[in-house]
C-alpha cells in the first residue's frame, strides 16, 4: 500500500471501531486478508490509535496494544507472532527437565477437566479433601487441568476488558495440582525475567516469569503461577532443574486449591508487569494459541493424562 491508502485504511477502521462492540471482530471483518505485507500489518495499529476518536482512543488505551496488533496480524493472513513457529520447533528438539518434584512422569495421574462429574470447583476448598480421596497407593497424585479448556468459571467480568462483551475464558497453561510445597522446578536454563504477586482474588498469587533463549537468541518466556514465596530473584541466572519455589497454598497463590499453572508465552505482547494473560477469547484462539502454545511441548506428559 502507499502511504494515502494506509492512512485512508487506519481512518476508515477508527471510525468502524468507534461503534463497534466488539472491537476485535471489527478488526477482523476492517482487514482484508492479503492486503498487508508483514510490515504494513505491524504498523497499522499506531495510525489506528492517532486517527481514534478521544472516545475510542480511551477504549484502546486500555487494551494490550501488542494483542491488537497480533489480531491485525492475523486478519491479514500473518502469523500472529512472526516468531512463534521457531520457538515451537527449537522446543520440540530441545532436552528438558522436569518442571515439579518428583518428575511428573514417574508419579499417578489424574485428568482434572473442570466439569468432571462429582468434582468440588478448583477455588471451593472441598477440593482438597475431595482430591486426597482419590490417591490408592503412598505415591503422590497429580491432577492435570487441561490446556485449551473453556471454562464457566472465566465468565465473570473479571475476565471481560474494553474490547467487548466476549470473556477471556479459554485456558492458556496446564495445571498441575499436588501438595502445597511440591517443589516447582526450571524445566530450561534461563534468567528471571519477573517476580511479582500478584494479589486479586483468583488471580495467579506469587508468580515467576522466566525468559529462555532459541539457538538463534530469539526470546521466550515460561510461567509458573501460584507459587510460594519465591526462591528466585528478578535477573538472576537459572540452570534447568532448579528450584524456583515451592508449589502456594489457599492464602498465597491467589485463593485456589494448591496446583502450578504453567504456561509458554511466544511473545510478552505490551504487557510489562509481572503477570501475563492465562485464559483467552474463545473466538481469537488461533490468535491466543500462537501466543502461548500448548505447555506440553515442554511437559512431554502422554496425553492419556489429560482424558479420564
Amino acid at each position: 500500500m502507499t502511504p494515502d491508502q494506509m492512512t485512508e485504511l487506519a481512518h476508515s477502521l477508527a471510525a468502524g471501531l468507534d461503534a463497534a462492540d466488539d472491537l476485535h471482530h471489527a478488526i477482523l471483518a476492517g482487514v482484508t486478508e492479503g492486503a498487508l505485507s508483514d510490515g504494513e500489518a505491524d504498523a497499522l495499529f499506531p495510525m489506528i490509535r492517532a486517527e481514534a476518536s478521544t472516545a475510542l482512543a480511551a477504549r484502546l488505551d486500555q487494551l494490550d496494544a501488542g494483542f491488537l496488533t497480533a489480531v491485525i496480524r492475523h486478519a491479514a493472513g500473518h502469523a500472529p507472532v512472526p516468531t512463534a513457529a521457531a520457538i515451537q520447533s527449537h522446543l520440540r528438539r530441545t532436552a528438558v527437565a522436569p518442571v515439579m518434584m518428583p518428575a511428573p512422569q514417574d508419579m499417578p495421574a489424574t485428568a482434572l477437566p473442570s466439569d468432571r462429574a462429582g468434582m468440588p470447583a478448583f477455588s471451593d476448598r472441598a477440593f482438597d479433601p475431595w482430591f486426597a480421596a482419590l490417591r490408592t497407593g503412598d505415591d503422590m497424585l497429580y491432577g492435570y487441568g487441561l490446556y485449551g479448556e473453556k471454562r464457566r468459571v472465566y465468565q465473570a467480568d473479571q475476565y471481560r476488558d474494553a474490547s467487548g462483551p466476549e470473556p477471556r475464558a479459554r485456558h492458556l497453561g496446564i495445571d498441575i495440582f499436588a501438595p502445597a510445597g511440591t517443589p516447582v522446578t526450571a524445566p530450561l536454563s534461563g534468567r528471571v525475567h519477573q517476580v511479582a504477586y500478584n494479589a486479586d482474588p483468583l488471580d495467579y498469587g506469587h508468580t515467576v516469569i522466566l525468559e529462555h533463549k532459541t539457538e538463534d537468541g530469539t526470546p521466550f518466556w515460561t510461567l509458573y503461577g501460584h507459587l510460594g514465596q519465591p526462591l528466585v530473584a528478578e535477573g538472576a541466572s537459572v540452570d534447568a532443574g532448579k528450584s524456583i519455589a515451592p508449589l502456594g497454598d489457599w492464602h498465597e497463590n491467589g485463593g485456589w486449591a494448591p496446583h502450578l499453572h504453567f504456561q509458554i508465552i511466544t511473545s510478552l505482547l505490551a504487557q510489562t508487569g509481572g503477570n501475563f494473560f492465562g485464559v483467552g477469547h474463545d473466538s481469537l484462539w488461533p490468535v491466543w494459541a500462537e501466543i502461548s502454545p500448548n505447555p506440553n511441548l515442554i511437559l512431554r506428559l502422554p496425553e492419556t493424562v489429560f482424558a479420564l
